[in-house]
């Protein structure tokens, strides 16, 4: 087990390393720079900012000096918000992100397991047709759609809710955005229950627990539910990174300041940012990863007695 820890936690760093590589010099080609190109700077001002941030130096230079910076978890100076650093930026951002997709996540498990189970047992009957026709909408319809028909309906003309974070009773202002961003991932949970549960309902050893006279329930609890799992857990681990990482189009439709909408506007002309907020969702996505990993062995024995082996 300590050595398949071992073999992870080093593929997690070679794959984050990687990454960063990759967006440091894709932000190379990105215009722009830590100065107002609607009001460029003299040349001598523009060169003191360059020899500031560095940028005077060869791309190498640059290169090696970022990833001592990333060792140390620093991940320098904002170019647009007055050389703020970028981690404070991304942790100022990131928790309005995350009680969204908190929430979202919670929503999209808390039904879309349940739902994919109960179709899964009434197979071709009318709970099952109606399950898939919701899901079949959920995967369908964008969630910018969703998310607006929300805000017409809810806010504009019943007025049961405000919208913003930051304003009003936590729940009650992230309810409708969660919605939103979990209407896709609930009717894909719910799929993908569905069908891993029927797949698992066939095999041999949930005959035999029926055939030795087990309750219905505690067959479909304690012998299927947990194999028919596998799935949802794989999926689970880049779920939970895009939804605490924040959407912008929900954010946006919204007003909800989060990390996904603060990513969208350092594209303009903020690399240090755009390489913060990169690393960061590839190491929330690696870390859910092999957290699933690790989940694997407990709901399966065989698994488990694999990472020991």
């Amino acid at each position: 087990m300590a050595r398949w820890c071992l073999s992870r936690l080093l593929q997690c760093i070679l794959t984050l390393w990687v990454i960063a590589t990759a967006v440091f010099f894709l932000a190379k080609l990105i215009p722009g720079g830590p100065y107002d190109p609607e009001k460029p700077p003299p040349r001598e001002v523009r060169e003191k900012i360059d020899a500031y941030y560095g940028l005077d130096r060869p791309v190498a230079v640059q290169y090696l000096r970022c990833m001592a910076n990333l060792v140390r978890l620093d991940l320098g100076p904002s170019y647009r918000y007055l050389d703020e650093p970028v981690q404070r930026l991304i942790l100022r951002h990131f928790p309005p992100s995350a009680a969204l997709g908190l929430l979202a996540l919670a929503l999209a498990l808390a039904v879309g397991v349940p739902l994919g189970v109960y179709a899964a047992l009434r197979q071709n009957r009318l709970a099952d047709y109606a399950t898939l026709a919701i899901a079949l909408a959920g995967v369908s319809v964008p969630n910018f759609v969703l998310g607006t028909v929300l805000l017409y309906v809810v806010v504009h003309r019943l007025g049961w809710v405000e919208v913003g974070v930051v304003e009003g009773p936590v729940l009650s202002t992230l309810i409708l955005p969660a919605l939103t961003l979990a209407g896709f991932s609930l009717a894909f949970i719910a799929r993908m229950t569905r069908a891993s549960m029927i797949e698992v309902l066939r095999q041999d050893f949930v005959r035999t627990a029926q055939a030795k006279g087990a309750a219905p329930r505690r067959v479909v609890w304690l012998h299927a539910w947990r194999n028919a799992m596998l799935p949802i857990l794989t999926y689970l681990g880049p779920l939970a990174a895009a939804l605490l990482t924040g959407s912008f189009v929900v954010e946006y439709i919204f007003h909800i300041p989060g990390l996904g909408a603060f990513f969208v506007q350092s594209l303009e002309d903020d690399p240090p940012a755009i390489l913060g907020v990169a690393l960061f969702y590839s190491a929330l996505l690696v870390l859910f990863n092999l957290a699933v990993d690790l989940l694997y062995g407990l709901v399966d024995p065989r698994i488990k007695r694999s990472f020991s082996s």
